[in-house]
């Protein structure tokens, strides 16, 4: 939406299709073309010129089309790799391979229904063209195929042919673009002028500010909703010893019950939603009256319960496009900083941007290159972090004392019972 692009859009319209298909680049000028299409460019072709006497069964060519040399068969197309096929070893569909791997730009097919033999260059225009040269042992081969006899003439496409305007222009394919408008040449206009006629796409900008503001009220639907989410608190975060003990979807459900509300009165979510809606309130100054606030072309919000949703008048919006598309533009996309005449695109995406470094600032975030979280709440769990160590070294050395104590406690108790038995054992005696 900031960009001039989306508003700039042209639309370009055939009367007949079956002859031209069009479509116009940002920089198409508006207005009116004729055309007439006296002919299609095309691709050079060589095909059979009979059915091939073919033997379906065979295991090499000689078999297959009835050859009786046996000298390998050499020649190069179009100046690319050197083909070589052997009547003895190898096939039609050998052959075919051959050719199709050369880097020549052609593709040849034998069709052994119809027994024929079909090759054309994968360009089109007079410029494309299938031409051997280089042959050696290839006139039985080439005659068995119907392909003509040596020596072999080059076979060029054709151009495509047509007047645009009343100038006679040729091309060598049948799409091309003048002027920012792209043709599709379809068929010949045997006589008959296709109009095209290009403007300004005014449904795509229609179409372009509607899925804005949708997104828009996705984004702002989905924060408030985190604003005013209770908090159950019947819901701790769950400890390893109570992960061990659910299920999969049970702890799933577990952790979005505990983390529902967490977000609940945000004081830093509930001033983004604010300066957004801000954005999109505002004049814009510097664009035409008429055209300098949403509500002027059909944008307004809800109510105080809609918490800053849009709506579009579809009829009031279109209206104002078709009546001065530049001015939309400028409500959106005006990219001058004087008397902040920023455009409410480029308002949104800078209070976006900053209220997402903020949130960054304070909670981090998941696509960051950095080991070391440096937000808010990453230095606060790093100092939670380094307590819980702390505690932890603190728990192991008052645990290490208390097993002394209670090792030194029994070494006492295992004397004095020794001690307790001896003194037993004299009493016993005296008596």
């Amino acid at each position: 939406m900031k960009l001039q692009g989306t508003y700039l859009a042209k639309k370009a319209v055939s009367s007949n299709e079956g002859i031209v298909k069009v479509s116009a680049a940002v920089n198409a000028v508006a207005g009116s073309n004729t055309i007439k299409v006296t002919a299609l460019a095309g691709s050079a072709r060589l095909n059979s010129g009979a059915e091939v006497t073919f033997n379906a069964g065979g295991t090499n060519l000689r078999e297959q089309l009835g050859l009786t040399g046996s000298e390998p068969v050499v020649f190069t197309l179009n100046g690319g790799a050197e083909i070589s096929v052997a009547p003895d070893t190898d096939t039609i569909n050998n052959l075919v391979d051959k050719i199709n791997n050369a880097g020549a730009g052609v593709t040849a097919f034998f069709d052994q229904t119809l027994s024929r033999m079909f090759i054309s260059s994968n360009a089109t225009g007079a410029g494309a063209a299938i031409d051997f040269d280089n042959v050696s042992n290839a006139a039985e081969l080439f005659g068995a195929l119907h392909l003509g006899a040596e020596p072999f003439a080059a076979v060029n496409g054709t151009d495509a042919a047509f007047e645009l305007n009343g100038t006679a222009l040729t091309q060598a394919s049948n799409q091309f673009t003048i002027a920012g408008v792209q043709y599709t040449l379809t068929g010949v206009s045997a006589g008959e002028a296709v109009s095209v006629n290009i403007n300004r796409d005014t449904d795509g900008i229609y179409e372009s500010i509607k899925t804005f503001v949708e997104l828009y009220n996705t984004t702002i639907d989905k924060v408030n909703s985190k604003l005013v989410e209770e908090r159950d608190k019947n819901y701790l975060p769950l400890t390893e010893e109570q992960r061990e003990k659910l299920t999969d979807d049970q702890e799933k459900k577990w952790e979005e019950k505990a983390r529902a509300g967490l977000l609940r009165n945000d004081a830093l979510l509930d001033r983004i939603v604010g300066r957004m809606r801000s954005a999109l309130s505002s004049t814009v100054p510097g664009v035409s009256q008429g055209y300098n606030i949403l509500t002027a072309i059909g944008i307004t919000t809800g109510d105080y319960n809609e918490k800053g949703r849009l709506h579009i008048d579809e009829n009031r919006l279109k209206e104002a496009i078709a009546a001065d598309p530049d001015a939309v533009m400028d409500l959106f996309a005006r990219s001058t900083d004087a008397d902040g005449g920023q455009g409410l695109a480029t308002r949104l995406y800078d209070s976006v941007s900053a209220g997402i470094g903020q949130l960054i600032d304070k909670a981090g975030a998941d696509s960051s290159y950095s080991s070391v979280d440096a937000s808010f709440m990453g230095k606060e769990i790093t100092g939670y972090e380094k307590q819980i160590h702390s505690w932890d070294d603190r728990l192991n050395i008052l645990e290490n004392r208390y097993y002394k104590q209670f090792s030194a406690l029994e070494t006492a108790l295992s004397k004095m019972n020794q001690q307790s038995a001896w003194l037993s054992g004299l009493f016993n005696g005296q008596q």
